[in-house]
This record gives structure tokens, C-alpha cells and sequence, in this order.
């Protein structure tokens, strides 16, 4: 556990900074020059993902550690690779770019409060350590918010670093390995029991969210491009983030396995989404 807590947060930070290697004020921008789709993605990862989680687990009546387990995932921002199935689904790159950069800022208050608030409707105490709701906002600004303005310093003031950015992405590939490793080694008598446990429900969670998403952008999202990168965004969430927020939380691996379960489904799915969305077309 002390690797996974060690390297998580670096993970995350590189991550971060990467993403804001990529951004330009045109991403923030673009949110009001077009509102409505961005809205539509926005309520779904921020609203309707924990609550379809929610219902998930009074549904199949999930034990308390995996139940918040999966409510951390579901409270975890779009991550960056969602940006890069969009470009292959050929989906709206740039609304894709603008999702996952303000989701993930506005993650470090909706993450503390969806976890704690679940915990609380869920009957369920966080008694692993004394951390607040406070205390896992700032870590997250530290390790999510901070970097991602550092690399949008860097990219207006020093551009040569944005030629940086794979290396960056790499390292932080190879980082967030390590930590996956790490739980297998440390866990490796109750991996299994515990990827068969929580595997079925970060499986249905993950369909149910990428159908959602296609159908609700299908209605409300203004064309086909818009569908593709608003269900890949539902579908594609920041493992590493949720990764880090678990070990902040709790001492035990079993929290921690929704999440790296949940990491490695995504990538299956949402390459199959992919191939079917492009022999679709």
C-alpha cells in the first residue's frame, strides 16, 4: 500500500500537467460560445454517473467497501484518453478537450462531496482515517488543479515544453503500472476474490453510462460527433485520480479495486465502442 500511496499522487500530478500541455484559453472559451453540448456532458459525468452508480448498488446490494469504491470511480472527471478515442471514434475532439479540463478543476469539489455524500446516504462510515471532506479537496488541488495550471503556464510562456507532452504521458503510463502491480503483488491471495466481486458491477456501470450518454447527447447534443465524445467521456474515467483519492481515504486495498477493475474494463469497452461507432458510419 505504501508504494500505490507514494506513487499514485506523482501519477496523477504528470497526468495533470500533460492535460494542461494540451489546453489554450479557446477550450475555456469554446464552453460559452457553445454551451449547450458541453452541458450535456457536464451533467452527465457530474450528475447522472454517481447516480446511476447509486442506484447500481442499492440494486445489487453491494458490500459497503466495494459500494464506495464504485462511488469513487463514478465521482472521478473524464480522463485524457478519452480525448484520444474521441480523434479515433472521429468525434468532437474539441468538446472532449474542454470536458475533461473543466470536469477535472471542477472535480475537486464534486469528488469530496459525492464520496462523503454517498457515505452518508449509503449508512456508511468512513472510518479509515480521520481525513475531511476539506483535507481531499486541497491534496486534489495540489495534485489535480496546480498542475494543470503550471502546464498551461507552460505552454503560453515556454513552448517547447508541449513537445514534451508524449514523454510526459509515458512516464506517467508507466508510473500508473507500477501502481497496478503493486496492488496485484500486495493483494495477491484476494485479487481475484475481489476483481470477481466488484468486476460485474464496474462492467454494467461502465455500459450502462456509454448507452446513456449516445442516446441523451443523440437527443439533446447537436450531431454524431457530439454523441461519440460525450459517450466516450461517460465511459472513460480518471482511474488514476480515483486511484488516488481511495488511498487518501482508506488504508485497505479493497477500496481501492472498483477503481483499478473499473481502469481496465474501460479501455475493452470503450475500444469496442470505438470499432463499432466506425464500422457504423
Amino acid at each position: 500500500m505504501e508504494i500505490v500511496t507514494k506513487i499514485a499522487p506523482i501519477a496523477l500530478a504528470l497526468i495533470m500537467l500533460t492535460l494542461g500541455l494540451g489546453l489554450t484559453i479557446k477550450d475555456f472559451s469554446r464552453v460559452i460560445k457553445q454551451p449547450k453540448d458541453f452541458l450535456v456532458g457536464l451533467i452527465c459525468q457530474i450528475i447522472l454517473l454517481p447516480i446511476v452508480a447509486f442506484i447500481i448498488i442499492k440494486v445489487f446490494q453491494i458490500r459497503p467497501e466495494l459500494a464506495l469504491g464504485l462511488m469513487i470511480i463514478a465521482a472521478a472527471p473524464g480522463g485524457v484518453t478519452s480525448n484520444v478515442l474521441t480523434k479515433f471514434a472521429n468525434g468532437d475532439v474539441a468538446l472532449s478537450i474542454s470536458l475533461t479540463a473543466i470536469v477535472s478543476l471542477v472535480s475537486i469539489i464534486s469528488v469530496p462531496l459525492i464520496i462523503f455524500g454517498s457515505a452518508d446516504l449509503l449508512n456508511i462510515r468512513i472510518s479509515s482515517t480521520n481525513i475531511s471532506m476539506n483535507e481531499i479537496a486541497l491534496k486534489m488541488f495540489f495534485v489535480v488543479t496546480l498542475p494543470v495550471i503550471v502546464g498551461m503556464t507552460l505552454r503560453k510562456f515556454f513552448p517547447f515544453f508541449s513537445n514534451e507532452e508524449q514523454l510526459i504521458q509515458r512516464i506517467s503510463i508507466f508510473l500508473f503500472i507500477i501502481v497496478f502491480v503493486a496492488i496485484w503483488v500486495e493483494e495477491n491471495q484476494n485479487i481475484i476474490y475481489y476483481i470477481k466481486q466488484a468486476g460485474i458491477f464496474t462492467l454494467v456501470l461502465n455500459i450502462i453510462m456509454m448507452i446513456l450518454g449516445y442516446y441523451l447527447a443523440k437527443i439533446f447534443a447537436t450531431g454524431i460527433e457530439q454523441r461519440k465524445c460525450i459517450s466516450l467521456e461517460c465511459g472513460l474515467q480518471n482511474g488514476t485520480l480515483a486511484v488516488f483519492v481511495a488511498t487518501q481515504i482508506f488504508d485497505e486495498i479493497i477500496y481501492i479495486v472498483p477503481t483499478a477493475t473499473y481502469a481496465l474494463i474501460m479501455f475493452v469497452t470503450s475500444i469496442f465502442f470505438v470499432l463499432f461507432i466506425k464500422n457504423k458510419n
